[in-house]
């Protein structure tokens, strides 16, 4: 008998991975685009919460699990539906312990010494604590996307960035405030709220993510994947898997993960946590941790292990323990690719489905999403970072990582794009 499981927020994209999933019939509770019109409109989620609720209500069946692969909103709203019904979920008290960036901080500084300097900074601030060094990043203690998220090395631009923030930060700072009302928080994080500014020094090097989950109070790290720039930017080029650093590094990152996790309360969910990699001195530093997996990484874990990422969250709604079972893909290496655009413009021509379908017919293991079309403007997406934008994801599997590159290259080849630049269209 299959098992019902909703998904809030499912998407069209991930529904097509979720379908690969055996002995599960999946249900979408709300849009990814109605869950965000409420965080746009309104700071209080209890509107989003009783929409789900009745959703789930009118249900002609039994409800066997509930579960979100995307950021805030949705990762608070699940415990709490979970809650309601007795099923399988981490608490509230340590997801948002995770999301909460200094309250993240403040308990990661605890049980690990691989973290970055780092301080809570009032808007009013005129130059950062002593005991901080340029360069650093200025961000809300709330984001996603590293969205406001801005990179400084004097005075000036610390000014600067605090004042965009200030005026950016309550858009997503208000709705959270709502959730922060939801559990006992400590001194330090009440006073600082959901609306303000973390600073962090920079971190250098190569960035990797851990993919894991717990459960039962015990975690595990399945998976390590590699985070690749664009040269001289902060801007994510591609994400590759498996990871190609040194096997002590790897091990390394997944020792601090699990005492991560652990300090942080998470169980029953997956988790994944960002670093840096400094292969000059061999220095790890924590970057994020987000109490869920990676939808992004699903179509790679597909490609490379035969079964996407969701698998693992899925046995854990349903109570059940995951089963590792990696390699067992097509292709010994996957990546997600970003083709990105580094100015504003307006976009004039786009691929359509036609394509993308075509490419994927004639490249073995490549996929795309196109996120634009004739007509955009680029500066208008939505939940873009602070310094570019991007135009489409091109997934590739391959033997190698030359074998990627290789198809990235002929996938571009097979995708038409025209963007004008800002000054020229709007002289027309």
């Amino acid at each position: 008998m299959s098992e019902n499981v909703f998904v809030l927020g499912m998407d069209e994209h991930n529904r097509a991975a979720l379908a690969e999933i055996p002995g599960v019939v999946f249900h979408p509770l709300l849009t990814i685009d109605r869950v965000h019109s409420y965080v746009h409109e309104n700071d209080d989620l209890s509107a989003l919460l009783d929409e789900a609720r009745a959703e789930l209500d009118a249900f002609d069946g039994p409800v066997h699990g509930i579960l979100g692969y995307w950021d805030f909103p949705v990762s608070t709203v699940v415990p709490i539906l979970c809650a309601e019904r007795g099923l399988p979920a981490p608490s509230l008290e340590s997801v948002v312990k995770c999301e909460h960036k200094y309250w993240s901080r403040l308990e990661q500084a605890e049980v690990i010494d691989e973290l970055p300097g780092f301080a809570e900074i009032p808007f009013d601030a005129e130059r950062p604590p002593d005991h901080m060094r340029y360069p650093m990043w200025l961000k809300p203690v709330k984001g996603f996307s590293s969205e406001l998220a801005f990179r400084v090395e004097d005075e000036e631009g610390f000014r600067d960035a605090l004042a965009r923030i200030r005026d950016g930060a309550g858009e997503l700072g208000g709705p959270f405030e709502w959730v922060l009302d939801q559990v006992e928080l400590p001194e330090a994080v009440a006073r600082a709220g959901g609306t303000a500014c973390l600073a962090e020094e920079e971190a250098s090097g190569r960035q990797l993510t851990v993919e894991g989950y717990v459960y039962k109070g015990r975690p595990h790290a399945y998976g390590v994947i590699d985070s690749l720039n664009y040269p001289d930017t902060s801007s994510f080029l591609r994400y590759q898997y498996p990871s190609e650093l040194p096997g002590h590094v790897q091990d390394r990152v997944r020792d601090v993960s699990s005492r991560v996790v652990t300090r942080m309360g998470l169980d029953d969910t997956t988790f994944n946590i960002e670093y840096f990699w400094d292969p000059d001195t061999d220095e790890i530093r924590l970057l994020e941790v987000n109490p869920r997996h990676s939808q992004s990484h699903a179509y790679l874990t597909s490609l490379v292990d035969g079964r996407p990422n969701h698998s693992y969250r899925v046995d854990l709604a349903l109570g059940r323990e995951p089963e590792i079972d990696q390699g067992g893909g097509e292709y010994p290496m996957a990546a997600k690719w970003f083709l990105r655009r580094f100015a504003d413009g307006v976009v004039r021509i786009a691929p359509g489905e036609d394509d993308v379908a075509g490419m994927a017919r004639d490249i073995p293991g490549t996929s795309a999403e196109i996120l634009v079309e004739p007509g955009t403007r680029l500066s208008e997406l939505p939940d873009q970072d602070s310094y570019s934008y991007a135009m489409a994801v091109i997934y590739t599997g391959a033997a190698d990582a030359e074998g990627l590159q290789r198809s990235y290259e002929l996938c571009l080849a097979r995708l038409p794009f025209d963007v004008e630049d800002v000054e020229a269209a709007s002289q027309e």
